[in-house]
């Protein structure tokens, strides 16, 4: 990473998106947390200035177009550049079969998970193309390379996330600005937790049965935690990884492997 790079990280206030803050703090970034929650975002930045970096939390809702532009426009003035993106901000969508899907269940994931990177990409690109330089990181999902029956707009959306990083790389990959996606697996926390038990009261089986079978899914034998998620996100904002773009890297335990 560059010195005195500036990231932004949306859906920072928690979970995955939280560690990738920390990381890039650790790594030298000073970090705008862009979250819809601005009540949640003050243990990030508690976290993130123990590193020694300047954090800042800008309520963001990445579904509007006027909320993004108005971030954006902030954090250059206050920091003078964007060096890198982070488009983290997610939602889980409805679990339904397809004909039961309502339609403005199914426009809101898209919003969040898919026109929210558009979105993102598209207001800070214009600075980046002015400076050439730019690190951009989609958090994708193994959910975007391969079914998930009763998801089918958290897949559609995850999958037009892979679509949307190969296709800017593509385009802006002569500017110096590499565009890549992580693809995580199971992550470890309250939120899958929450799914197992419910997937538990659904069946009749217990939490342990179901936990087992996730686990048994992976080369590994175990579920992701999110500071492996964060881990690569770091490398992928580094100069490291100057020559890597276009790819779409899973973190699964090896849960998938294309």
């Amino acid at each position: 990473m560059r010195p005195e790079s500036t990231a932004i990280v949306t859906g920072g206030a928690r979970g995955i998106g939280q560690s990738i803050c920390v990381e890039l703090a650790r790594r030298g970034a000073d970090v705008v947390v862009a979250d819809l929650n601005g009540d949640e975002m003050a243990e990030t930045e508690t976290l993130v200035e123990e590193t020694g970096q300047r954090c800042v939390g800008v309520e963001t809702d990445v579904s509007s177009a006027d909320s993004v532009g108005s971030t954006v426009d902030w954090v250059l003035d206050e920091f003078g550049s964007i060096e890198c993106l982070v488009n983290n901000a997610g939602i889980a969508g409805p679990t339904a079969p397809c004909e039961d899907v309502q339609p403005e269940d199914w426009e809101q994931t898209l919003a969040v998970n898919l026109k929210g990177p558009f979105q993102m990409c598209r207001a800070v690109i214009p600075q980046m193309k002015q400076a050439s330089y730019g690190r951009i990181v989609n958090i994708a999902s193994v959910t975007g390379k391969r079914p998930l029956p009763n998801r089918t707009p958290y897949a559609t959306s995850k999958m037009g996330v892979i679509g949307l990083t190969r296709t800017l790389a593509a385009e802006v990959g002569g500017e110096n600005i590499n565009v890549n996606a992580v693809c995580p697996g199971s992550v470890e926390g309250p939120r899958i937790r929450k799914v197992f038990e419910r997937q538990a009261s659904e069946t009749g089986r217990t939490y342990e049965e179901i936990r087992g079978d996730v686990e048994r899914e992976t080369a590994r034998g175990e579920l992701v935690e999110r500071e492996d998620v964060a881990d690569l996100v770091g490398y992928l904002c580094s100069e490291q990884s100057k020559r890597i773009t276009g790819q779409d890297i899973n973190v699964s335990a090896g849960k998938i492997m294309y």
